[in-house]
């Protein structure tokens, strides 16, 4: 299993405050609509909403919402979403792919293509980027789980590819059709995590300068601030340096 990185930039900004809480639940709850759509709409026979269901409830959703989200797929009176996937560059030659869920195909794909051109970037075509990246299942659980050989021997013995610990938190990659097996056996091992879903992984890091830093962050936010967009990835890499200056 390969050692740690600095993938964390790749999500950077994930975990929003309470002045975006209700777009996240927006976000959390369309996610669980669609996935009650494509299969049963109870957890335990389908996976892709058991794992929407636990990610909701791992940012606190109330049950309300998360059962609101699920009676709505099983009355058919759910919005029908249409998944897509957006690849483009960000400032300096940066790999950004946009995940979207929408109900207005030409509202989302206008919004997000001048959303790239407004802040240093480009909207590529299908394939365009995606080629630098793994389609990988990834877990989440807090630094407070365990040690990181312990982690690290919970994750070998689930079935894992890798894993990558910090001192904010473990991130355990697995193959994506293995995730929810993968995610159960964890499960037993150290409890619930905080986030289990289907990522985009880089498979090489584009250090970004000083320079380009400031904008890249603003097409990220603008692209995770969108209504129709879920989930936004870069194989981005920036210096602690110049994260320090962004929190400031």
């Amino acid at each position: 299993m390969a050692g740690h990185s600095k993938f964390k930039n790749i999500m950077h900004r994930k975990g929003r405050a309470d002045a975006v809480r209700s777009k996240l639940f927006s976000k959390l709850s369309r996610e669980i609509t669609v996935a009650a759509k494509s299969g049963m709409p109870d957890p335990a026979m389908n996976a892709r909403l058991r794992l929407a269901v636990a990610n909701a409830k791992a940012e606190s959703m109330p049950k309300d919402n998360i059962d609101r989200a699920i009676k709505k797929a099983a009355g058919g009176d759910g919005e029908s979403y249409d998944e897509i996937r957006y690849e483009g560059f960000g400032p300096g030659g940066v790999g950004v792919i946009v995940e979207v869920l929408t109900d207005n195909r030409n509202r989302a794909a206008s919004n997000v293509r001048s959303i790239f051109a407004k802040n240093g970037g480009n909207l590529g075509e299908t394939g365009a980027v995606s080629f630098m990246f793994d389609r990988v299942g990834q877990i989440t659980y807090p630094a407070s789980a365990g040690s990181e050989d312990a982690v690290m021997e919970a994750a070998i013995e689930a079935g894992a590819e890798d894993v990558e610990s910090d001192e904010d938190a473990h991130t355990i990659y697995t193959a994506f059709e293995a995730l929810s097996e993968v995610a159960q056996a964890l499960e037993t091992a150290l409890g619930e995590a905080k986030s289990a879903t289907i990522a985009w992984r880089p498979k090489t890091l584009t250090p970004v300068d000083s320079d380009h830093v400031p904008t890249l962050m603003k097409l990220i936010d603008a692209l995770e601030d969108d209504d129709d967009v879920q989930n936004v990835y870069g194989n981005y890499d920036i210096s602690d340096e110049d994260l320090a200056k962004l929190d400031a």
